[in-house]
Protein backbone atom coordinates (compact mmCIF):
# COMPACT_ATOMS: atom_id res chain seq x y z
CA UNK A 1 0.00 0.00 0.00
CA UNK A 2 1.20 3.39 -1.08
CA UNK A 3 1.76 5.59 1.83
CA UNK A 4 -0.22 9.00 2.54
CA UNK A 5 2.05 11.29 1.02
CA UNK A 6 2.70 9.06 -2.26
CA UNK A 7 -0.92 8.29 -2.85
CA UNK A 8 -1.87 9.19 -6.10
CA UNK A 9 1.40 9.76 -6.90
CA UNK A 10 1.85 6.68 -9.84
CA UNK A 11 -1.24 8.04 -11.10
CA UNK A 12 -0.17 11.51 -11.77
CA UNK A 13 3.30 10.57 -13.03
CA UNK A 14 1.10 8.59 -15.78
CA UNK A 15 -1.67 10.73 -16.59
CA UNK A 16 -1.03 13.97 -15.01
CA UNK A 17 -1.89 16.71 -12.74
CA UNK A 18 -5.46 17.63 -13.62
CA UNK A 19 -6.83 13.90 -14.92
CA UNK A 20 -6.04 12.96 -11.44
CA UNK A 21 -7.29 15.93 -9.45
CA UNK A 22 -10.45 16.99 -11.93
CA UNK A 23 -13.15 15.58 -9.23
CA UNK A 24 -11.74 17.15 -6.50
CA UNK A 25 -11.06 20.75 -7.72
CA UNK A 26 -14.61 20.66 -9.32
CA UNK A 27 -16.23 18.88 -5.74
CA UNK A 28 -14.04 22.10 -4.46
CA UNK A 29 -15.60 24.52 -6.92
CA UNK A 30 -19.65 23.38 -6.49
CA UNK A 31 -18.99 23.20 -2.71
CA UNK A 32 -17.44 26.78 -2.43
CA UNK A 33 -19.73 28.08 -5.99
CA UNK A 34 -23.06 27.55 -3.77
CA UNK A 35 -21.07 28.85 -0.54
CA UNK A 36 -20.85 31.80 -3.10
CA UNK A 37 -24.48 31.81 -4.16
CA UNK A 38 -26.12 32.43 -1.09
CA UNK A 39 -23.41 34.73 -0.27
CA UNK A 40 -24.22 37.18 -3.25
CA UNK A 41 -27.69 38.25 -1.43
CA UNK A 42 -26.18 39.42 1.77
CA UNK A 43 -23.00 40.70 0.61
CA UNK A 44 -23.85 41.92 -3.03
CA UNK A 45 -27.61 42.00 -2.90
CA UNK A 46 -27.74 39.68 -5.73
CA UNK A 47 -30.62 37.49 -4.98
CA UNK A 48 -30.06 34.11 -7.03
CA UNK A 49 -30.83 31.57 -3.32
CA UNK A 50 -32.38 32.99 -0.40
CA UNK A 51 -32.22 30.86 2.52
CA UNK A 52 -29.89 28.11 3.22
CA UNK A 53 -29.57 24.81 2.98
CA UNK A 54 -32.64 23.50 5.22
CA UNK A 55 -34.78 26.09 3.48
CA UNK A 56 -34.17 28.09 0.19
CA UNK A 57 -35.65 30.23 -2.75
CA UNK A 58 -33.83 30.08 -6.24
CA UNK A 59 -34.75 32.99 -8.53
CA UNK A 60 -37.40 33.90 -6.21
CA UNK A 61 -39.50 30.81 -7.67
CA UNK A 62 -38.63 27.01 -7.38
CA UNK A 63 -38.41 26.04 -3.31
CA UNK A 64 -35.72 24.23 -2.10
CA UNK A 65 -36.12 22.17 1.07
CA UNK A 66 -33.62 19.95 3.00
CA UNK A 67 -35.82 16.42 2.68
CA UNK A 68 -34.36 15.05 5.99
CA UNK A 69 -35.89 18.44 7.49
CA UNK A 70 -39.17 17.61 5.85
CA UNK A 71 -39.51 14.79 7.52
CA UNK A 72 -38.85 15.63 10.85
CA UNK A 73 -41.68 18.74 10.22
CA UNK A 74 -43.91 15.48 8.95
CA UNK A 75 -43.02 13.27 12.47
CA UNK A 76 -43.01 16.16 14.22
CA UNK A 77 -46.64 17.20 13.29
CA UNK A 78 -46.85 20.69 12.63
CA UNK A 79 -46.12 20.72 8.83
CA UNK A 80 -48.98 22.44 6.77
CA UNK A 81 -50.19 19.76 3.91
CA UNK A 82 -49.04 20.83 0.80
CA UNK A 83 -46.86 24.35 -0.30
CA UNK A 84 -43.47 25.32 -1.06
CA UNK A 85 -42.10 22.84 1.86
CA UNK A 86 -43.76 19.96 -0.22
CA UNK A 87 -42.66 21.24 -3.64
CA UNK A 88 -39.30 22.12 -2.21
CA UNK A 89 -38.32 18.62 -0.73
CA UNK A 90 -40.08 16.83 -3.38
CA UNK A 91 -37.59 18.64 -6.23
CA UNK A 92 -34.33 17.98 -3.66
CA UNK A 93 -35.27 14.42 -3.20
CA UNK A 94 -36.09 13.42 -6.83
CA UNK A 95 -32.39 15.35 -7.79
CA UNK A 96 -30.15 13.23 -5.22
CA UNK A 97 -32.51 9.99 -6.40
CA UNK A 98 -31.44 10.67 -9.99
CA UNK A 99 -27.61 11.48 -9.20
CA UNK A 100 -26.75 9.90 -5.85
CA UNK A 101 -28.00 10.58 -2.46
CA UNK A 102 -24.64 11.50 -0.95
CA UNK A 103 -23.75 13.60 -3.76
CA UNK A 104 -25.01 16.01 -0.87
CA UNK A 105 -21.88 15.40 1.51
CA UNK A 106 -19.27 15.38 -1.00
CA UNK A 107 -20.32 18.12 -3.45
CA UNK A 108 -22.81 20.65 -1.43
CA UNK A 109 -22.10 19.77 2.48
CA UNK A 110 -20.00 22.60 4.25
CA UNK A 111 -18.95 20.46 6.49
CA UNK A 112 -17.00 17.96 4.13
CA UNK A 113 -14.54 20.87 3.51
CA UNK A 114 -13.93 20.87 7.15
CA UNK A 115 -13.76 16.52 7.64
CA UNK A 116 -11.67 16.57 4.01
CA UNK A 117 -9.05 18.81 5.69
CA UNK A 118 -8.65 16.54 8.89
CA UNK A 119 -8.69 13.56 7.00
CA UNK A 120 -6.31 14.48 4.99
CA UNK A 121 -3.99 16.04 7.63
CA UNK A 122 -4.43 13.46 9.09
CA UNK A 123 -3.26 10.85 5.92
CA UNK A 124 -0.50 13.33 5.70
CA UNK A 125 1.10 13.03 9.50
CA UNK A 126 0.53 9.30 9.83
CA UNK A 127 -2.17 9.41 12.39
CA UNK A 128 -3.62 6.14 13.51
CA UNK A 129 -5.79 4.39 16.38
CA UNK A 130 -8.37 6.72 17.89
CA UNK A 131 -11.68 5.10 18.85
CA UNK A 132 -13.75 2.71 16.29
CA UNK A 133 -16.85 3.53 15.83
CA UNK A 134 -19.09 1.29 13.68
CA UNK A 135 -20.71 3.11 10.44
CA UNK A 136 -24.30 1.75 11.87
CA UNK A 137 -24.06 4.16 13.85
CA UNK A 138 -25.29 6.88 11.87
CA UNK A 139 -28.40 5.06 11.56
CA UNK A 140 -29.21 4.85 14.77
CA UNK A 141 -28.74 8.67 14.84
CA UNK A 142 -31.10 9.23 12.23
CA UNK A 143 -33.47 6.91 14.03
CA UNK A 144 -33.03 9.57 17.54
CA UNK A 145 -33.08 12.31 15.73
CA UNK A 146 -36.61 11.50 14.00
CA UNK A 147 -37.51 9.82 17.71
CA UNK A 148 -36.72 13.43 19.15
CA UNK A 149 -39.03 15.12 16.91
CA UNK A 150 -41.61 12.99 17.66
CA UNK A 151 -41.14 13.31 21.21
CA UNK A 152 -41.11 16.84 21.05
CA UNK A 153 -43.03 17.92 18.83
CA UNK A 154 -39.84 20.44 17.69
CA UNK A 155 -37.33 20.43 15.08
CA UNK A 156 -34.76 20.02 18.20
CA UNK A 157 -31.57 18.47 16.08
CA UNK A 158 -31.47 21.66 14.00
CA UNK A 159 -30.68 23.41 16.95
CA UNK A 160 -27.35 21.19 17.19
CA UNK A 161 -27.37 20.41 13.30
CA UNK A 162 -23.54 20.97 12.50
CA UNK A 163 -24.09 21.04 8.63
CA UNK A 164 -27.59 23.82 9.19
CA UNK A 165 -25.06 25.70 12.26
CA UNK A 166 -22.26 26.22 9.89
CA UNK A 167 -23.60 27.44 6.38
CA UNK A 168 -25.88 29.54 8.32
CA UNK A 169 -22.21 30.72 10.18
CA UNK A 170 -20.81 31.12 7.18
CA UNK A 171 -23.49 33.09 5.38
CA UNK A 172 -24.89 35.56 8.20
CA UNK A 173 -21.34 34.89 10.39
CA UNK A 174 -19.53 32.40 12.07
CA UNK A 175 -19.90 32.92 15.57
CA UNK A 176 -20.84 29.59 17.62
CA UNK A 177 -20.49 27.76 14.14
CA UNK A 178 -16.62 28.29 14.15
CA UNK A 179 -16.29 26.35 17.33
CA UNK A 180 -18.69 23.62 15.86
CA UNK A 181 -15.96 23.71 12.78
CA UNK A 182 -13.06 23.12 14.91
CA UNK A 183 -14.74 20.35 17.31
CA UNK A 184 -15.70 18.28 14.04
CA UNK A 185 -12.14 18.70 12.59
CA UNK A 186 -9.97 17.68 15.88
CA UNK A 187 -12.51 14.97 16.09
CA UNK A 188 -12.11 13.53 12.70
CA UNK A 189 -7.89 14.28 13.14
CA UNK A 190 -7.39 12.62 16.69
CA UNK A 191 -10.26 10.93 17.63
CA UNK A 192 -12.11 8.72 14.46
CA UNK A 193 -11.05 8.91 11.07
CA UNK A 194 -13.58 10.34 8.72
CA UNK A 195 -16.06 10.05 12.34
CA UNK A 196 -18.52 12.36 12.06
CA UNK A 197 -19.51 12.35 8.03
CA UNK A 198 -18.35 8.21 7.77
CA UNK A 199 -19.52 7.21 11.28
CA UNK A 200 -21.90 9.93 12.71
CA UNK A 201 -24.00 12.12 10.52
CA UNK A 202 -27.72 11.60 10.43
CA UNK A 203 -28.17 13.64 7.56
CA UNK A 204 -25.26 11.38 6.04
CA UNK A 205 -27.16 8.68 6.76
CA UNK A 206 -30.47 10.05 5.40
CA UNK A 207 -28.67 10.19 2.19
CA UNK A 208 -27.08 7.26 2.12
CA UNK A 209 -30.41 5.11 2.29
CA UNK A 210 -31.72 7.80 -0.53
CA UNK A 211 -28.65 7.22 -2.95
CA UNK A 212 -29.13 3.39 -2.62
CA UNK A 213 -31.48 3.43 -5.95
CA UNK A 214 -29.58 5.84 -7.47
CA UNK A 215 -28.58 5.38 -11.24
CA UNK A 216 -25.39 7.14 -10.99
CA UNK A 217 -22.79 5.07 -9.90
CA UNK A 218 -19.16 4.11 -10.08
CA UNK A 219 -17.99 1.27 -11.70
CA UNK A 220 -14.81 -0.68 -11.72
CA UNK A 221 -15.25 -2.29 -14.99
CA UNK A 222 -11.40 -2.33 -15.21
CA UNK A 223 -11.51 -4.33 -12.10
CA UNK A 224 -9.25 -7.11 -13.97
CA UNK A 225 -6.64 -4.71 -14.20
CA UNK A 226 -6.45 -3.92 -10.16
CA UNK A 227 -2.56 -4.49 -8.82
CA UNK A 228 -4.01 -3.89 -5.16
CA UNK A 229 -1.92 -0.97 -4.40
CA UNK A 230 -4.64 -0.08 -1.83
CA UNK A 231 -4.62 3.68 -3.27
CA UNK A 232 -8.50 3.41 -3.68
CA UNK A 233 -9.08 2.26 -0.64
CA UNK A 234 -7.02 5.02 1.52
CA UNK A 235 -8.48 7.87 -0.39
CA UNK A 236 -12.29 6.48 -0.24
CA UNK A 237 -13.93 8.35 2.89
CA UNK A 238 -16.12 5.25 2.76
CA UNK A 239 -13.65 1.95 1.87
CA UNK A 240 -16.08 -0.36 2.90
CA UNK A 241 -18.34 0.08 -0.19
CA UNK A 242 -15.04 -0.94 -2.73
CA UNK A 243 -14.24 -3.85 -2.21
CA UNK A 244 -17.73 -6.34 -3.37
CA UNK A 245 -17.02 -4.54 -6.96
CA UNK A 246 -13.70 -4.35 -7.16
CA UNK A 247 -13.34 -8.11 -5.83
CA UNK A 248 -16.78 -9.38 -6.18
CA UNK A 249 -15.82 -11.08 -9.77
CA UNK A 250 -15.25 -14.51 -8.39
CA UNK A 251 -18.66 -14.30 -6.21
CA UNK A 252 -20.46 -13.09 -9.21
CA UNK A 253 -20.53 -9.58 -8.17
CA UNK A 254 -21.14 -7.42 -10.83
CA UNK A 255 -18.51 -4.03 -10.94
CA UNK A 256 -20.87 -1.41 -9.85
CA UNK A 257 -20.31 -0.02 -6.33
CA UNK A 258 -24.07 0.05 -5.46
CA UNK A 259 -23.85 0.45 -1.87
CA UNK A 260 -25.58 3.86 -1.01
CA UNK A 261 -22.86 5.17 1.23
CA UNK A 262 -21.06 5.39 -1.94
CA UNK A 263 -20.24 10.03 -1.71
CA UNK A 264 -19.66 9.88 -5.84
CA UNK A 265 -16.74 12.06 -4.90
CA UNK A 266 -14.42 10.47 -7.33
CA UNK A 267 -11.41 10.19 -5.65
CA UNK A 268 -10.75 6.83 -6.03
CA UNK A 269 -11.00 7.05 -10.03
CA UNK A 270 -8.75 9.74 -9.97
CA UNK A 271 -5.88 8.26 -7.67
CA UNK A 272 -6.12 4.83 -9.67
CA UNK A 273 -3.15 4.25 -11.28
CA UNK A 274 -4.92 1.43 -13.87
CA UNK A 275 -7.52 3.15 -14.47
CA UNK A 276 -9.91 0.88 -12.97
CA UNK A 277 -12.67 3.57 -12.07
CA UNK A 278 -14.84 5.28 -14.16
CA UNK A 279 -18.51 7.18 -13.68
CA UNK A 280 -21.81 5.43 -15.32
CA UNK A 281 -24.72 4.04 -14.15
CA UNK A 282 -25.60 1.15 -12.28
CA UNK A 283 -26.69 -1.03 -15.24
CA UNK A 284 -25.42 -3.55 -16.64
CA UNK A 285 -24.07 -4.53 -13.72
CA UNK A 286 -22.25 -7.62 -15.73
CA UNK A 287 -18.51 -8.08 -16.82
CA UNK A 288 -17.97 -6.81 -19.85
CA UNK A 289 -18.28 -9.86 -22.42
CA UNK A 290 -20.80 -11.63 -19.89
CA UNK A 291 -24.16 -12.44 -21.32
CA UNK A 292 -26.09 -12.42 -18.08
CA UNK A 293 -26.84 -9.65 -15.75
CA UNK A 294 -25.37 -9.51 -12.36
CA UNK A 295 -27.87 -10.18 -9.68
CA UNK A 296 -27.65 -6.41 -7.12
CA UNK A 297 -27.65 -7.78 -3.60
CA UNK A 298 -28.17 -5.47 -0.99
CA UNK A 299 -25.84 -6.77 0.92
CA UNK A 300 -23.00 -6.45 -1.01
CA UNK A 301 -21.07 -4.32 1.16
CA UNK A 302 -21.70 -6.57 4.48
CA UNK A 303 -18.61 -8.14 5.98
CA UNK A 304 -16.45 -5.08 4.16
CA UNK A 305 -14.44 -3.01 5.98
CA UNK A 306 -14.83 -0.44 8.09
Amino acid sequence: MSGGGKTGLTATLNRGWWQTRKWLVLRRVSQLGILGLFLLGPLAGVRIIDGNLSSSLLLDTVPMTDPLLFLQMLVAGFLVPAGTAVLGAALVMGFYLLVGGRVFCSWVCPVNLVTDAAGWLRLRLDLHGGINLARSTRYWMLALVLLLALATGSLAYELVNPVSLLHRGIIFGLGSAAFVALALFLFDLFVARRGWCGHLCPMGAFYGLVGAVSPVRVRADQRAACDDCMECFVVCPEPQVIRPALKGAEAGRGPVILAGECTNCGRCIEVCPQEVFAFGLRYPNRERGQGSETRSSPGLSKGAAT
